[in-house]
């Protein structure tokens, strides 16, 4: 026993110090890409928006249920290019359109049919920065350490989250929400494209051909263990992972880019607000690396089950009202955590129930469901604002739905095991 936990642990450390490049590119790649960026600054320029057009809150928030049409559409199309062109060149482009889309937010009229227009754009152009193509890199690069190096790349969201709205207030009190969205959109041009085009390339990607890396995916796909797309999608854990993954993501996502508003009503005041609503970022953090560590060493589902009780604890606690700051802090916190585990869980779920060989274009339709989620969260919580004066009743009904998708994931029984010659 002793001498098998040695050889993991060495076994682990020369898969780091072989994909820290993939690794670190991840990093940047995803929190610096389309999930976290829109998600984590519309909290802060939406009243900035509306005072400048007279828009209210609610249509603001529309533009991200818009952004996910456009990604139930792109995901599966991304993950399928990708598993055919390699995900390297595919990530590379999206990096540079996803920045100029989103610059170009700063362009806007006061036309809402305009502003639309642009969260559409931006979906397609920045869904090969979305995890499923960086995470592609990643599970093919490691094995025993899979978990955690899932958690380090997805690590950037928290980074992002905890710096971004203390630096996006500081842009807009002195220069203006233009200027805060060309600078933002500015951040993947500058620091994830020099880093990725570096250091992120996926097996058999570096040195060769496009011709020579297609015939290479071809080659390596057929020979790579796990299902088919048309296997994954008749498996019932499929869609398992997808019902539960749609509440949970409808339930972190909807209090997140509304914290603000919801710490506001509370009665916070401006500089409690952006130190509160910062520790979003921060508990992410902590809840990649934990929920990384955690689902190398345990069954992934049960770990997700424990971490997602204590968000729906800190909603309910939210809802309940007349929180002291360390109270509020606690339960921010806690939600925090929930948003720290769900990317990473479902590209590990994905890798240990279905295996590698369609990775990309099974992660792609599941992350419509999550995508789905976390669209029309942010747009449910705001419009039960504006009948209600009040977050209350979308918290409790989080509440009950992150509990609800911990035990749909529980169902799922265990790991898959899969032969090179398994197709499904």
């Amino acid at each position: 026993m002793a001498g098998s936990a040695s050889e993991a642990g060495v076994g682990g450390y020369a898969e780091f110090r072989r994909g820290w490049p993939v690794v670190l590119s991840a990093m940047l790649g995803i929190g610096l890409g389309l999930s976290p960026v829109p998600f984590y600054t519309i909290g802060m320029l939406a009243p900035e928006l509306a005072r400048a057009f007279g828009w209210s809150f609610g249509q603001v928030m529309q533009g991200l249920p818009i952004m996910v049409y456009g990604v139930l559409v792109a995901s599966p199309l991304v993950g399928w290019i990708a598993d055919r062109a390699g995900v390297r060149p595919v990530a590379l482009t999206s990096v540079v359109l996803f920045s100029l889309a989103f610059m170009s937010f700063g362009l806007g009229s006061g036309s809402l049919l305009q502003f639309y227009a642009t969260w559409l754009v931006m979906a397609f152009a920045g869904a090969g920065t979305l995890p499923v193509t960086w995470t592609r890199a990643v599970n093919s690069r490691f094995d025993r350490r899979k978990g955690l190096a899932l958690g380090l790349s997805l690590l950037g969201t928290g980074l992002f989250g905890y710096l971004v709205k203390p630096f996006a207030a500081w842009l807009i009190a002195g220069y203006g929400w233009r200027a805060t969205y060309v600078v933002i959109g500015a951040l993947p041009l500058l620091i994830t494209l020099p880093v990725a085009w570096l250091g992120f390339h996926d097996v058999g990607e570096r040195g060769r051909s496009a011709a020579e890396r297609r015939a290479e995916a071809l080659a390596r796909r057929a020979a790579t263990p796990g299902l088919t797309l048309a296997g994954a999608i008749k498996s019932w854990r499929f869609w398992v992972l997808g019902l539960a993954f749609l509440p949970i993501s409808f339930a972190v996502g909807g209090p997140v880019p509304n914290m603000e508003n919801i710490l506001k009503t509370a009665g916070f005041g401006p500089a409690q607000v952006v130190g509160l609503a910062s520790l979003i970022g921060l508990s992410v953090i902590f809840g990649r690396i934990l929920g990384g560590w955690l689902i190398d060493r345990l069954w992934a589902p049960a770990v997700a089950f424990v971490l997602l009780s204590a968000p729906a604890a800190g909603c309910w606690m939210l809802a309940r009202g007349g929180l002291s700051y360390e109270g509020a802090a606690a339960s921010i916190v806690m939600i925090g955590f929930a948003a720290g585990v769900e990317y990473d869980l479902m590209a590990f779920l994905v890798a240990r129930y279905f295996g590698m060989k369609r990775y990309s274009a099974i992660y792609g339709l599941l992350y419509g469901f999550f995508s789905l989620g976390a669209g029309f969260g942010p747009v449910y919580f705001g419009k039960a604002f504006d009948r209600a004066h009040s977050y209350a009743q979308p918290l409790v009904l989080s509440a009950g739905l992150l509990v609800l998708g911990g035990l749909l994931l529980l169902t799922l029984g265990r790991y898959r095991r899969f032969e090179p010659a398994s197709a499904g």
